[in-house]
């Protein structure tokens, strides 16, 4: 299965045993919205709800950090996804959710696992079938092999100001990542890590809301400077949209790409770590 499958190859194999669709809409912004209700209205028929918003570590004060593995396996099982089976993710949300939750499924180390271009928008745009209400699947058992590798943290992100052997490539808009514009929460400083370059994550879709590939895709990384043979590190404001760009990256070929996965929320937060403005 491809990492990016058309609503057309979706229609086709939905009937499969072995494929679960899941609806990983999170609206990161708007805490008023409730994505579950949102589900409950109209979804792909056969997707569970994943509530990617909860699927985080309770122990930790950032937003939406990766959960404990054991906590993502028992999540997982009860969504049916085990090990053996595909997935294939979409979402309804405007900062593209599904590659948060595509990048947290391989971080854990399930393979098969897919993206639907277009989300949910190009499903219902082209008159295709909605189930209602909330849907469950049969139990299921996955063994999570985690990939640290996937991740970096604080202490590798202030390694890399001095190395400089990742590239650092940030997904918020360029007023925010210039400090033109003041990040959201009071707490938080504006500007962006030191080094790191920007590619707003909206750059990556084309005009109806599907994946750019190929040489339009290459030419916003090229744009920004970014060489996708060299190792690289997403970040953004609370590592969604981050995600965004290791999926764009993927559908590229490269393989050397990881999440900060505390994004600025960390950093910006930090008083003890640079911040770059211009």
């Amino acid at each position: 299965m491809d990492a990016l499958v058309s609503t057309e190859w979706l229609a086709d194999a939905m009937v499969a045993d072995d494929l679960r669709i899941v609806d990983a809409t999170y609206f990161a912004t708007d805490p008023g919205r409730d994505p579950a209700a949102d589900y409950a209205v109209g979804h792909i028929p056969g997707a569970v709800f994943m509530d990617l918003g909860g699927l985080a570590d309770p122990e930790s004060d950032l937003p939406g950090m990766v959960p404990p593995a054991a906590l993502f396996a028992e999540r997982m099982g009860a969504l049916g996804i085990g090990d053996g089976v595909r997935v294939v993710l979409y979402d309804a949300a405007p900062h593209r959710t599904s590659a948060r939750a595509w990048w947290m499924l391989r971080m854990f180390g399930v393979r098969d696992v897919a993206i639907l271009d277009g989300g949910l928008a190009k499903w219902v745009a082209e008159g295709r079938p909605l189930a209602t209400g909330r849907e469950t699947s049969g139990p299921g058992r996955l063994s999570v092999r985690q990939d640290e590798a996937a991740v970096r943290d604080l202490g590798q992100m202030t390694d890399n100001l001095a190395s400089g052997a990742e590239q650092v490539v940030d997904a918020r808009s360029a007023a925010r990542f210039s400090g033109a514009e003041a990040d959201p929460r009071p707490s938080v400083a504006s500007g962006h890590i030191p080094g790191s370059v920007n590619i707003p994550y909206d750059r990556l879709f084309a005009a109806d809301g599907t994946w750019k590939r190929g040489d339009a895709l290459q030419a916003v990384f090229d744009e920004a400077g970014v060489d996708l043979a060299r190792p690289i590190v997403t970040t953004c404001g609370s590592g969604v949209t981050a995600a965004v760009l290791l999926f764009g990256a993927h559908l590229l070929g490269a393989r050397q790409v990881a999440l900060y996965d505390g994004s600025w929320s960390e950093w910006g937060a930090d008083p003890t770590t640079p911040k770059a403005v211009f």
